[in-house]
């Protein structure tokens, strides 16, 4: 058994071994010694953490109790004494009725009603007819009618901020709670899980040698530990007994100021660029369709370009007629190819279209800006841009996001050229050691490229496309030479950079994990 220096313990410390005083060969739980000692959760804590590292004191049970509370979505269910799922399954049963009809009543959002709906149909619980929603899958309709709500949100009654024992709930209920709590759509969760550590202690044949001396010695945990100007004065510091300096102990850490961890990250990319002899360009996040589609040579009736692939500004909801001679180059490059030697899309150019007004949906935009602009041939110029799309948030996408584009223009550029390129940015940015190109298609560029890295653990990973600017882009814009056009996802190498694996914690605010980012 080993010297146990009672000297240096903490007062915490010491108050804690005393709260088995009354039978040192006894167990007790958190709760037990808050009682016996007067100190809070928060010091009993500290106090027991720092005993079992020094040997004195031994977890000797450790229990875990889950309990089941109702989120804000869950207590909005609750007062309006259903969920979406089930008055929409209820309404649906009843007669006819549309999503439309749904959306009228305001006991939920239209958006809760649309999630309800979408989620429903993809769980083939539902169908349309028409537009009439109809029941497809009765059994388990019931389960989204009743038994989620009736047997999972009702128990909670009238007291919305109870806890209740996971226990008390039926076994698919606790396994549907389970999922819908920490599964990827959690944040539309109506209920949460809460895990309970409950742990009992006892003393180590050390700590016992240890209380038997603090005992002994008379302390009580109400030594001095820091002699101040006053104890001088008065020569009160004479009666007082204080606690001997543990020089071994670390100091805290010293929060200082400091950068957010993906901010340097993008910075060491522009520097890096910057050294390469790439100049920076810059573009407005709010865009109009024909700098973000249009100038890209991207038909007007192009997937992307519909209401779900873009935020788009409702006021103002247009801007002013397009720059000319740019306008008018672009549109006939669209219906006809204009003086490129091709066919365009070869359909009527809508001209109120392009002023419409939306979030910039990618950092092309600010390349295509750059060329109607004039820039030096040859040139290279990069851009980081924060770009927007609406998806499902989740540890791999979100709803904003950043690129890394730019554009090389000489007469000398080549398909040779951007492979060379691409392999510079490999090594000199992503810090890869291994690299790849793969064929790919892009609506802009012929022909296209995708850049592959070798990542020793997730192995072949995307870091990024490029191509060379179709001329039915360029040429409009006052460009005569080729043009390179890359782009790189610098979300995803930062996260492997930072060893980040939830996307959301590149732009997080939470202070405690941002100090803790190396």
């Amino acid at each position: 058994m080993a010297d146990v220096d009672i000297t240096s313990l903490h007062a915490l410390e010491i108050k804690t071994l005393r709260g088995f005083e009354s039978d040192s060969a006894s167990v007790q739980s958190d709760g037990a010694l808050g009682e016996a000692t007067g100190l809070g959760a928060g010091q009993i804590r500290r106090a027991v953490e720092w005993l079992i590292s020094k040997s004195l004191l031994e977890i000797a049970e450790e229990s875990s109790d889950t309990s089941i509370m109702l989120t804000d979505l869950g207590k909005t269910q609750l007062s309006a004494g259903a969920s979406p799922e089930s008055a929409l399954l209820t309404a649906a049963a009843e007669g006819s009725v549309t999503l439309k009809d749904l959306q009228g009543d305001e006991r939920f959002s239209k958006g809760d009603w649309g999630s309800a709906f979408g989620g429903l149909k993809k769980e083939g619980v539902i169908d349309t007819d028409g537009p009439n929603i109809v029941i497809k899958y009765p059994g388990r309709a019931h389960f989204y009618s009743k038994t989620l709500f009736d047997d999972l949100i009702g128990p909670f009654g009238d007291d919305p901020d109870a806890t209740l024992a996971i226990e008390t709930f039926s076994e698919e209920l606790q396994v549907h709670a389970r999922e819908a709590a920490t599964g990827p759509g959690k944040s539309k969760s109506p209920v949460r899980l809460v895990e309970q550590v409950v742990r009992f202690y006892r003393l180590t044949g050390d700590g016992a040698t240890a209380l038997e001396s603090v005992i002994t010695e008379n302390m009580t945990g109400e030594e001095v530990s820091q002699l101040t100007p006053d104890m001088l004065q008065s020569s009160s510091w004479k009666s007082f007994g204080f606690r001997r300096y543990d020089l071994s102990i670390k100091p805290p850490r010293i929060q200082v100021g400091r950068h957010h961890a993906y901010r340097t990250y993008l910075d060491g990319v522009r520097r890096k660029l910057l050294s390469l002899g790439f100049e920076e360009m810059k573009g407005p996040l709010v865009e109009t369709e024909f700098w973000n589609m249009d100038a890209l040579f991207m038909p007007q009736f192009h997937a992307a370009r519909n209401i779900h692939d873009a935020y788009f500004i409702s006021e103002p909801s247009e801007s002013k007629v397009p720059e000319e001679p740019f306008f008018s180059k672009v549109g006939q490059a669209h219906r006809d190819g204009g003086n490129t030697e091709s066919r365009g899309w070869r359909y009527p150019f809508d001209s109120e279209r392009s002023k419409r007004l939306l979030m910039r949906t990618q950092g092309t935009a600010i390349s295509a800006r750059t060329m109607a602009a004039g820039p030096s041939i040859p040139g290279k110029y990069f851009a980081i841009a924060r770009c927007f799309r609406p998806d499902e948030i989740d540890a791999t996408h979100g709803a904003e996001f950043n690129q890394v584009e730019g554009i090389v223009l000489g007469d000398s550029t080549n398909f040779r050229s951007l492979l060379g390129l691409l392999k510079l940015f490999a090594l000199e940015v992503a810090q890869a050691e291994e690299v790849r190109y793969v064929p790919d298609y892009f609506p802009f560029t012929e022909p296209s490229v995708e850049l592959q890295a070798k990542h020793p653990t997730l192995g072949w990973i995307e870091l990024g496309g490029a191509g060379l600017f179709r001329p039915e882009l360029t040429q409009p814009l006052g460009i005569d030479v080729p043009v390179i056009a890359w782009g790189l996802g610098v979300d995803r190498m930062a996260m492997v950079s930072l060893g980040i694996k939830n996307i959301r914690d590149l732009f997080s605010t939470d202070l405690e994990y941002l100090r803790n980012q190396r």
